[in-house]
């Protein structure tokens, strides 16, 4: 039975990630390129005659295949061994390297080919992270080092949290006003682990540091996964039945029109689904783990309040819930972020492509997604050899990246780091 749920949740993942927006959205999506297109050709906006670049806009910046696949390869290689910074990194390159958010911007705020460009490109940013968090989720299941109930109760806070806390607070809170002190959050984020690095904070982590020690040992021995994620208590059907529930919501309210009551109690039923799971324990590498359900749905909801108003994917921040919170090893956060991220992007991708006909250049996506494979399969085969302190200070430094740009940004009015 077990097995079964496993494999046809497995199946329903990959379909919905790769088949649905892909089949349905494409004829919509077209459409509305290309009126968005005429109306910036009628407005002067553009040449007709101009060679055509992005989404075969006509003057738009070409981008270049091999450039794209190696970055690709970056930011599945850091999203696969921390667990986080993939959207990120994706966004670094779609808007900085290849140039098209300047390119966005120039057409002004509320114009339709602005609006187009910029959803194509967060778009794009979740299909690299969507298939990096599917490439990693699965790498990491099979070598014993994803803890699946915690990142489907964390999966069933955020994807409800999603849509609907946002909905609720829509026009109620000025991201300017709030964006500055996130990105002091954030750096304060990277001091809380970077003290989690010392003696001091590796002493009231015992049971993080005696497994990790225990993986290390053995990774460097050669030895297998016999002693990786094991669950020792804890309902799958309950788990699973909850996940499918918010899943539910966050598509009605997308895609369902009217009568938003519906989605709203659906929400309400997959987390207080969650109060009923109990306490749930898992044992890797010999050490006991045991967390209450309900406080990783919380924490989901919470976290993926902020990543949404932030248009983010969120990883950075259950990095820190895992490994603070739930006092996970290193060696588990990876893993366990990127199935979380995982259920998140496939809904948003869905909700983006099928509701709302937003196009992406399926040429470059292609040629990013090879590099994003490769990136994605090095990362778990690489991070095992890497200490579990070394992977927390990749992270450490990543997180001040965040921080500073956020930071700067809300208070300054721009960044000081790339994207600027």
């Amino acid at each position: 039975m077990k097995r079964s749920i496993k494999r046809f949740f497995s199946l329903a993942i990959i379909l919905g990630l790769i088949a649905s927006p892909l089949l349905l959205a494409a004829p919509a999506a077209a459409g509305d390129l290309s009126a968005a297109i005429d109306q910036a050709i009628t407005d002067g906006k553009i040449e007709k005659n101009a060679e055509p670049g992005f989404l075969g806009i006509p003057g738009a910046p070409g981008v270049n295949y091999i450039v794209g696949l190696l970055w690709a390869i970056w930011v599945g290689w850091i999203f696969s061994t921390v667990g986080a910074f993939g959207g990120i990194m994706a966004g670094v390159g779609h808007i900085t390297i290849f140039g098209l958010g300047d390119y966005a911007k120039g057409f002004g705020k509320d114009y339709p080919l602005n609006k187009t460009l910029t959803d194509s490109i967060r778009v794009s940013n979740q299909w690299l992270v969507g298939i990096s968090a599917l490439i990693s989720s699965t790498n990491y299941y099979r070598m014993g080092r994803l803890v699946a109930p915690l990142g489907i109760c964390l999966a069933i806070g955020g994807v409800g949290g999603s849509w609907l806390v946002p909905d609720l607070t829509a026009g109620k809170v000025s991201l300017k006003a709030y964006i500055g002190y996130f990105g002091l959050i954030v750096l304060l984020l990277g001091f809380m682990l970077l003290r989690e690095t010392t003696a001091a904070g590796q002493a009231k982590r015992k049971k993080a540091k005696e497994a990790a020690a225990a993986f290390e040992k053995k990774a460097k021995e050669g030895g297998d996964t016999g002693q990786g994620v094991k669950v020792v208590q804890g309902s799958w059907v309950l788990m699973f039945t909850a996940l499918a529930v918010v899943v539910a919501s966050a598509l009605w309210a997308n895609l369902g029109g009217g009568a938003k009551w519906v989605a709203y109690l659906l929400a309400l039923v997959g987390w207080g689904m969650t109060f009923f799971l109990g306490t749930i324990r898992f044992t890797f590498f010999g050490v006991d783990f045991e967390f209450k359900a309900f406080i990783p749905m919380l924490g989901g909801v919470f976290i993926a309040a902020l990543a949404s108003f932030l248009g983010i994917g969120g990883g950075f921040l259950f990095v820190p819930f895992l490994t603070s919170v739930a006092g996970l090893p290193m060696f588990l956060v990876a893993g366990t972020s990127a199935l979380v991220v995982l259920v998140g992007m496939i809904v948003s991708i869905f909700s983006y492509m099928v509701g709302k006909g937003v196009p992406v250049h399926w040429g470059f996506i292609g040629a990013e997604l090879i590099g994003i494979f490769i990136g994605s399969m090095i990362g778990p085969r690489t991070s095992k050899y890497i200490p579990d302190k070394w992977l927390k200070i990749i992270f450490i430094v990543l997180a001040f990246y965040v921080g500073i740009r956020y930071t700067t940004k809300g208070f300054l009015g721009y960044s000081i780091v790339p994207p600027f």
